[in-house]
Parts: structure tokens; sequence; C-alpha cells
């Protein structure tokens, strides 16, 4: 098993789909009920998890599914 503190290989798209979509952060925080700072860790991986309800508020203002927003890389 890797150590806790191991990089993880799950990288957030959140940058590529807001843009595609002409929206902002601050906006999708507004539509999600979450914080702007928070939307920004996810958006910089550094998150260390997410509740399945912001996932769902998130696919649902972008119109997207979960595999669109997240990935894991090499």
């Amino acid at each position: 098993m890797p150590p806790q503190d191991e990089a993880h290989r799950v990288h957030c798209r959140l940058d590529e789909l807001l843009a595609q979509r002409g929206m902002t952060l601050t906006r999708l925080a507004e539509l999600v009920g979450v914080t702007v700072v928070n939307l920004s860790v996810l958006k910089n991986d550094r998150a260390k998890a997410i509740r399945f309800t912001t996932l769902t508020a998130i696919c649902d203002a972008l119109d997207c599914e979960v595999g669109d927003l997240l990935v894991v890389t090499e």
C-alpha cells in the first residue's frame, strides 16, 4: 500500500470544462453552493476527497459526467 502522503494520480479537468463552457469558477461556485476556495483546491489537484453531492452538483452545472471531470493519469 502506498504511503498516505503520496500524491494521487487523479487529475481534475475543471479548468478545461469551464473554458469550454465559458463559465467562471465564481459562477460555478454560486451554482454548486461551495466556496471558490474549495473549487480552486479541486481545480489545482490538491483535493484529497470530494463529497458525492458536490461532485453531482458540479456535473449538473457543467452538464458533464464524472469521467469528463476526473481522470486518472499515468
